[in-house]
């Protein structure tokens, strides 16, 4: 089973180049076999049928050019088959549009048993894909004999059975587009009629003036209109408007703007969005944000970039006082207090010997030394005498009369 539909969406573009491709096709056969032998040109025109049919077969989805390629040499072989069985077994075009007309029902009729569907957007597997060719096939040449049948077996000429055909196509077009005729059925009907409407107008304009045409020629008439399916083909190539879009089905870039790499419409959407990874709630940023990792060595709560190198304690100084790496720690010197800082070469305090080390002064001052007997708070001439303690039996010194103020009568 594809995976998408191996035909074009209906849209104006299918029926613009499926003219296009009966007109040139009739006028293809009839060059072939009016230049070289009759034998050769139909062994010629089943070959390219053949690979056109391979490479239609080969592909898993629609692709243009590989599609109405297939389609044109279908155009080519089914003249030749219709017109070989008049002109070489000079089979009338009565009985041989007869004959195709039983052919394409038995097709329809086996189709349907086995499918249960005629729907052309139901192509999606090989058995069904060889229905469709094999109904394709019968239909050009049915066509191409109901064309015959009309132009020169009734007399109306190549100009009026194309006029009379687009009017009977026109019909069916408005049964269906205004009074809802079954679109499988209007949709085989017009395919059926765009064979005789193309190559009766082709006819006319190749034909000489001897048999009612316009005289341009088989080879110009076919020329031309290869041209205009090449640029039909190729506009539907790039903008790929007759490609059946499925949901979920991957498509191949298409060469928009004729470069390569350039997206489809379809991979121009918005993906859905993606659900955000679980983050801890008390972490609130940009999902694209990652989460704070502490390093080894450094405070969780100290944030910043992960390159930052974290904070190590160095030997011999605090871990409070920071600094550059590498600043030398602060080392106490020894017989100095740590909490006096200064330069390292400053000489330390040394308390001196009989001393006392809040009493500061220079090195070379005489220490105090507390005499004997004194208290070291009296401050006194070193010369005087300490008071010596006195016998407890001895009588205390008064005071000379008149001494105070109150003895003086």
């Amino acid at each position: 089973m594809y995976a998408a539909s191996k035909v074009p969406l209906i849209t104006v573009y299918f029926w613009i180049i499926k003219l296009l491709t009966t007109a040139m096709g009739e006028a293809t056969s009839d060059y072939m076999v009016r230049t070289i032998n009759p034998v050769i040109a139909v062994l010629f025109g089943f070959t390219a049928f053949v690979i056109a049919m391979v490479l239609q077969f080969r592909a898993k989805r629609y692709v243009a050019w590989t599609y109405w390629l297939a389609v044109a040499m279908v155009a080519v072989f089914g003249t030749q088959a219709a017109d070989v069985l008049h002109i070489k077994f000079h089979v009338p075009y009565a009985a041989s549009t007869a004959f195709y007309a039983v052919v394409l029902t038995v097709i329809f009729i086996v189709w349907y048993r086995v499918e249960g569907t005629l729907s052309i957007h139901s192509i999606r597997t090989p058995r069904r894909e060889l229905f469709y060719w094999a109904t394709v096939l019968a239909t050009f040449a049915l066509g191409t004999a109901t064309g015959d049948l009309t132009a020169r077996t009734l007399g109306l000429g190549y100009l009026a059975s194309g006029i009379w055909f687009s009017i009977a196509f026109a019909v069916v077009a408005v049964a269906h587009w205004r009074f809802g005729l079954n679109p499988i059925l209007a949709f085989w009907i017009c395919y059926v009629l765009t064979r005789p409407v193309g190559a009766s107008f082709a006819d006319y304009v190749a034909f000489p003036h001897s048999v009612g045409g316009l005289g341009v020629g088989h080879g110009p008439v076919a020329l031309f209109l290869t041209f205009l399916i090449v640029v039909f083909v190729g506009y539907l190539t790039v903008t790929r408007k007759d490609v059946e879009e499925l949901a979920g089905v991957p498509t191949p870039s298409a060469r928009s703007k004729h470069r390569r790499g350039v997206p489809s419409a379809a991979e121009r959407r918005p993906a859905p969005p993606r659900p955000a990874p679980p983050r801890p709630s008390y972490h609130s940023g940009p999902a694209d944000e990652p989460p704070y990792r502490p390093r080894p060595g450094q405070s969780p709560y100290e944030r910043g970039s992960f390159d930052e190198e974290p904070y190590r304690p160095q030997p011999g100084r605090p871990p409070s006082r920071r600094g550059p790496f590498d600043q030398e720690p602060y080392r106490p010197q020894p017989g100095r207090s740590p909490s006096r800082r200064g330069p390292f070469d400053q000489e330390p305090y040394r308390p001196q010997p009989g001393r006392s080390p809040s009493r500061r002064g220079p090195f070379d001052e005489e220490p105090y030394r507390p005499r004997p007997g004194r208290s070291p708070y009296e401050r006194e001439p070193l010369e005087e005498s300490p008071d010596q303690a006195r016998p407890k039996d001895e009588e205390p010194r008064r005071p000379p009369e008149g001494f105070f103020v109150w003895d003086d009568r």
